[in-house]
């Protein structure tokens, strides 16, 4: 994976933990779905997928490539134990 991309998206990663307040709070605003523990990751993956998509466009000027996602999935699978500990 492009190594500014890489920043970017390590980058997006400790911005989603030290925000887990408001997290927190979007998802206190919508307490009513039933399994906030997934609601929660819906909405982290979320944040850390949109920013590697935009940055490949941004930066390679290209949507990410079959290779550039599974090397973006690998590298979200060595930050899983960070990222689980947010709820």
């Amino acid at each position: 994976m492009n190594e500014m991309i890489l920043k970017k998206i390590e980058q997006k990663i400790q911005d989603t933990i030290s925000n887990k307040d408001e997290i927190r709070q979007l998802v206190q605003s919508l307490s009513n779905i039933d399994d906030s523990k997934s609601f929660v990751l819906g909405i982290i993956v979320g944040r850390i997928y949109n920013a590697f998509y935009y940055q490949s466009k941004r930066i390679l000027n290209q949507e990410p490539t079959k290779e550039e996602f599974q090397e973006f999935l690998e590298f979200i699978k060595t930050k899983k134990s960070n990222l689980e500990n947010l709820w």
